[in-house]
């Protein structure tokens, strides 16, 4: 059986991997990834097309003019997209995250099964946690880096804004602005680290508690040496 402060330590990882992989589901279900006001010109007036979207869903609003809402629905984000590198993108940025979730998951599993016993794999111990804390601190960056690749590099929410209203002219200019789905995922990187450091002071204190052990002799008392 472990110890009781090693039970604690590795618990206390694993509510921050689970809390990790509860989050990720949040930033893959929620549509709050971006909002996005796309200006067009079009004869005899501007248009503007107000879109807020995430990898799977999103709203459409057309606006005339002088604020004249003209209508608003909903679209799937994939059935929107034509242009293949768009696409690409967006399956990317959905893989990479589902990636993470594994990783995520495979994290809480080592973290509960080091807090109720004592593996004799290495990888299985404090080794496979920092592994899979890493990755899916690395997926997520990649995500947050992606996303707004597709978005402000390869003109996604243009794209998008020709889909939900035709006919749309010369395009005038856009203003993007994140939500709350796309920067949760800074939480996700802070519960990893906090994982990382809760496992690393667990195993410096283990360290320095071995050594401690095994003092060489002529650190021992000069009685002892003698006798």
């Amino acid at each position: 059986m472990p110890s009781r402060k090693k039970t604690s330590m590795f618990a206390s990882a694993f509510c921050t991997c689970v809390g990790s992989f509860v989050v990720i589901c949040v930033v893959l279900a929620t549509p709050q990834w971006v909002s996005s006001d796309v200006r067009f010109s079009r004869t005899g007036s501007n248009v503007t097309i107000r879109l807020g979207y995430g990898l799977f869903s999103g709203t459409c609003e057309q606006f005339v003019d002088a604020g004249l809402q003209v209508s608003k629905t909903t679209f799937q984000v994939a059935d929107s997209l034509s242009s293949a590198s768009s696409r690409g993108l967006n399956v990317a940025t959905i893989a990479v995250l589902v990636l993470a979730l594994l990783s995520s998951l495979l994290s809480s599993g080592f973290t509960c099964t080091n807090a109720i016993s004592n593996p004799y794999q290495t990888f299985l111990g404090p080794v496979g946690v920092y592994t899979w804390n890493s990755v899916c601190g690395v997926l997520i960056l990649t995500a947050m880096i992606l996303f707004p690749v597709s978005v402000q590099g390869n003109s996604l929410s243009e794209e998008l804004a020709h889909s939900c209203s035709t006919p749309l002219q010369d395009h005038i200019g856009s203003k993007h602005s994140y939500g709350y789905s796309y920067w949760i995922m800074l939480l996700i990187l802070f519960l990893n680290l906090t994982s990382l450091i809760i496992i690393y002071f667990y195993e410096h204190a283990r360290y320095s508690k071995k050594k401690e052990q095994e003092r060489p002799i002529e650190n021992a008392p000069k009685d002892v040496i003698l006798f």
